[in-house]
């Protein structure tokens, strides 16, 4: 397979100004593409558009983020999908911003999960203050895990591994917890992301991919390897009985983890997709991210495997079934195969294939 989607890795814009393409989501018209960007000597970061190959820039005052250019007065934005949400950094807090109306539901979201997490091992972020477009939030001081593992230097191999132990503890106490009143009614309160949400969730990012380059004849290979993997993996996920419902982060990654201080205390990030899952949602998207690292070789695989076992310790103990971790994991490689960055999608159907059984390989005949 040669062929990859047409994204650069940097783009310049009328002024000469290089700018290295951070992260990218798929725009409407195929080809085109909404991204978050960095520049050299640009302090945080910018919103832009590439359309028809043209980079443009989103204006400072981002016409879908009303709330922006305010609150960006407080301080330095860290990050910026063009048009639907945005971070500031400032002094002493957060500031998330989103489209109007939009933050009421990741608000009351919050407000849920800090009665779940209350008096648990894991510390978050309390709302400062909160609007229909804005919730600001109180800083938790530390580094992430996913900063930790990927910090060779001031960081051991021998510092880093009690940290995951201890996540993979907290995490098991957290989750499989029994809760009061207070916590049943706010679980209760929650979405629940069921096998089926994670399937339309799944053909939301194969149908994009397809929109995008499914008619360009040299995409036929890779095309018909999507096509097979969410054939299969639809069945897999409802193909057998899901595992019992509790709480889920629903976005869980090593850059949600942090390390509260440089100590041992922990605390969780980042509340927007919180629901009710099943166990192996979380536990899964946290392994194939770490994997994903490895195989991109920002994480050492020494480190790699230290949250590998933690995370099969964890799914151990809460009683996963290996079929319900195998399904959400392959969801989570198929996910990242249809992002369209330079390297990932051949890297996600590498990791795939190394796990393909007869019955894909079949599917993917039958899409060719």
């Amino acid at each position: 397979m040669s062929w990859l989607p047409p994204l650069p890795k940097s783009a310049v814009d009328d002024s000469g100004r290089t700018w290295q393409v951070r992260r990218a989501w798929p725009d409407r018209t195929p080809g085109d593409y909404k991204l978050e960007v960095t520049a050299a000597g640009a302090a945080g970061v910018r919103a832009a558009h590439l359309r028809s190959g043209h980079f443009e820039l989103v204006p400072r005052d981002d016409p879908g983020l009303p709330a922006l250019l305010a609150e960006a007065r407080h301080g330095e934005i860290i990050a910026h999908r063009p048009h639907t949400r945005a971070v500031v950094r400032a002094d002493g807090c957060y500031i998330k911003i989103f489209r109007p109306g939009e933050a009421t539901v990741p608000a009351e979201r919050c407000a849920q999960t800090e009665i779940l997490l209350d008096a648990g091992p894991f510390s978050a972020p309390r709302v400062l203050r909160s609007s229909a477009d804005v919730i600001v939030f109180s800083p938790l001081h530390g580094r992430t895990l996913g900063d930790l593992g990927k910090d060779g230097i001031t960081v051991s191999d021998e510092a880093l591994a009690p940290l995951w132990e201890n996540w993979s503890i907290a995490w098991t106490s957290q989750v499989g917890a029994g809760h009061d009143t207070a916590g049943l009614a706010a679980l209760a309160a929650l979405p629940v992301h069921s096998p089926e949400v994670e399937v339309a969730d799944m053909w939301r990012w194969v149908d994009r991919w397809l929109r995008h380059y499914g008619d360009l004849p040299e995409a036929s290979s890779p095309r018909a390897a999507l096509c097979g993997w969410a054939v299969y993996v639809t069945e897999e996920l409802l193909g057998s009985a899901p595992d019992p419902l509790i709480w889920a982060h629903g976005d869980l990654h090593d850059k949600q983890i942090i390390a509260i201080d440089g100590g041992f205390a922990l605390g969780l990030l980042d509340f927007d997709d919180t629901a009710r899952a099943e166990a192996a949602l979380d536990l899964a998207n946290l392994d194939v991210h770490l994997e994903f690292l490895e195989r991109q070789e920002r994480l050492a695989a020494a480190r790699y495997l230290t949250g590998h076992r933690q995370v099969m310790a964890a799914a151990a103990r809460l009683q996963v079934s290996p079929d319900r971790f195998r399904a959400y994991s392959d969801a989570a490689w198929l996910r990242l195969a249809c992002s369209p960055l330079p390297g990932r999608l051949f890297l996600a159907l590498a990791a795939l294939d190394e796990r393909a059984t007869p019955p894909v390989r079949r599917a993917q005949e039958l899409m060719t």
